[in-house]
């Protein structure tokens, strides 16, 4: 396979508390790392695609452990730039039930949020790559990893290459005094393939469905295709735009599936009703590696593709940490309908 990608953003320490403890009552915590760009490059790793994490690290031993962690999985880590002061951190309390989840951010001041134009050559990293991703915590973090990506974008269009964004929209780091809908549409305008889940579109762009009410539990797919439809005219040169859809029976039990829109019509996945969650933190992120494997190795069926996103993020929902480590056959069986769980020997 020709195909080779390129994710951009940061990498963390993520830190969460064992047992569905709460931050009050821990005593350890377990240690992982991962972030929105860093998970599709290790899902896409997984599916056997060339992909390069680009980001930027200290010269510490965290920094090196992350990339170590990234190599684990045969993720390339060669145009790393090295600076900064630290890592950024994030804290991870798991709900159950009726209790939600808690994410705590420990980033400022991180070695990426310092990134500055010219720092990496883009020219360069993008020699061989049809597929750049990127997610919108990457702007969120500064002013100048914001202006870093959009160098990105403007050089991958340049050269022709698929561009794919997820929304992402976490209003907890937009804080350096510019709101996400000031930065994201300059950034968005560049990009073929756009995804959001059912809340990032109207947080970012104002654009929603009317009537969808997500702690239903079930999610009603055709109420998107209007948010596709407003996508598409507002950023003209996607090619596709996606919605995962996550209904929240409780923090354990969601419905899970999502729709694409190809500009001619929407596609639907099958929905999953996932009762047991072990870890549902880079579920989207899983969906997206997915997503871009799917559309560059069923290349003409989007239905495919998608169903692939869904059943390979669901799969996710089963797996503590960020990544998702799952393979391609695994993913296949599922879709193929053998959700039994039986022991495989």
């Amino acid at each position: 396979m020709n195909n080779k990608v390129v994710s951009f953003g940061e990498i963390m320490l993520r830190l969460s508390i064992p047992k569905y403890e709460r931050f009050s009552q821990a005593t350890q915590f377990d240690i992982n790392y991962g972030g929105g760009e860093a998970n599709v490059a290790v899902s896409l790793a997984n599916y056997g695609i060339p992909v390069e994490f680009v980001s930027r690290l200290p010269k510490n031993d965290l920094g090196q452990s992350s990339i170590m962690a990234l190599r684990k999985y045969n993720v390339g880590t060669n145009h790393i730039v090295w600076g900064g002061e630290r890592l950024g951190i994030y804290f991870l309390e798991t709900g159950a039930v009726a209790r939600s989840s808690k994410v705590i951010y420990d980033r400022a001041n991180s070695s990426i949020s310092t990134i500055e134009i010219g720092m990496i050559d883009w020219d360069r990293v993008f020699e061989g790559v049809t597929w750049f991703h990127w997610t919108g915590i990457t702007p969120a973090i500064s002013e100048n990893t914001a202006q870093v990506c959009l160098q990105a974008i403007k050089a991958a269009n340049k050269k022709g290459i698929t561009v794919s964004t997820d929304l992402n929209f976490r209003k907890n780091l937009w804080k350096y005094g510019k709101k996400a809908s000031e930065v994201m549409p300059e950034l968005v305008e560049g990009c073929d393939v756009i995804l959001g889940n059912e809340e990032d579109a109207e947080m970012v762009f104002g654009i929603k469905p009317d009537g969808v009410d997500v702690t239903k539990g079930h999610v009603k797919a055709s109420a998107y295709e209007s948010v596709c439809r407003q996508l598409v005219n507002r950023f003209p040169i996607a090619k596709r735009i996606i919605v995962t859809l996550r209904g929240s029976v409780n923090a354990n039990h969601n419905t899970w599936s999502g729709v694409l829109w190809n500009g001619s019509e929407l596609i639907q996945a099958p929905e999953y009703n996932i009762t047991h969650i072990v870890d549902r933190v880079g579920g989207g992120d899983s969906f997206m590696g997915g997503l871009i494997y799917g559309l560059l190795t069923y290349v003409g069926d989007d239905q495919k593709a998608l169903n692939f996103a869904v059943a390979a993020s669901c799969l996710k929902h089963t797996i503590t940490g960020d990544f998702n480590l799952v393979t391609v056959e695994e993913v296949e069986k599922l879709m193929g309908g053998d959700a039994s769980g039986r022991v495989s020997r």
